[in-house]
């Protein structure tokens, strides 16, 4: 993220790591066993989600995309006959659609809707408490989430996160309506905000601090 807490701006843009994080980015990935985005991202960015910039193991894709949003000529989609692919959605998803996914070699599985607090990105979304069980069933231990917004709010909030892991960049992008961090409802008092625990800092070359923390 930037000095001032973005990870996108109003228009979309998050190009914000340099090649030297992306590099540690990519070599997370190698030691995971399954990345969960949501599907703004896959709208917003259209990534692949994939180990490039270091030898390692692509991990399994996980898309909580609860009305079954995801475009087929995805990058994800393009590559799922290939690399693990699992779309969660509701019952809100058309079948048809469901099926061509199936058919490009993706994994659909389909999880209840959440209550106001256990949803991802849009209301009424994939219960990520049920979610995050039946991927640990399927047998991932270690997941990596690299989530917009939503997603960190939402899995914030639910107690789901072990770890966190920010770069921060020496940049500001300012703007009232640029994606941050962690966006969601929020809490009304500093007093009730989730409470980390800073473990390590890395500092990099070009200025950017990488901070650690447990929960």
């Amino acid at each position: 993220m930037t000095v001032d807490g973005k990870i996108a701006t109003s228009s979309g843009d998050s190009k914000i790591s340099s090649r030297d994080d992306l590099v540690r980015v990519h070599k997370l990935r190698a030691t995971v066993d399954a990345i969960v985005v949501g599907i703004s991202t896959i709208l917003a960015d259209n990534p692949r989600l994939t180990v490039r910039l270091v030898k390692g193991k692509n991990p399994a894709r996980v898309i909580v995309d609860s009305r079954g949003r995801i475009p087929l000529d995805s990058q994800i989609m393009r590559t799922a006959s290939k690399i693990k692919t699992i779309v969660a959605v509701t019952d809100k998803a058309p079948e048809e659609k469901l099926m061509r996914l199936r058919n490009m070699g993706a994994e659909v599985l389909a999880i209840s809707e959440g209550k106001k607090g256990q949803s991802a990105a849009v209301p009424h979304g994939v219960n990520l408490k049920l979610l995050f069980r039946r991927l640990k069933k399927i047998g991932f231990k270690k997941i990596l989430v690299e989530g917009g917004g939503e997603l960190n709010w939402s899995l914030l909030h639910l107690g789901l996160v072990d770890e966190l892991t920010i770069t921060i960049a020496p940049k500001i992008a300012g703007g009232r309506l640029a994606t941050t961090l962690v966006e969601g409802d929020g809490f009304d008092e500093i007093a009730q905000s989730i409470r980390l625990q800073l473990k390590k800092i890395e500092r990099k070359k070009g200025g950017e601090l990488v901070m650690h923390y447990k929960l």
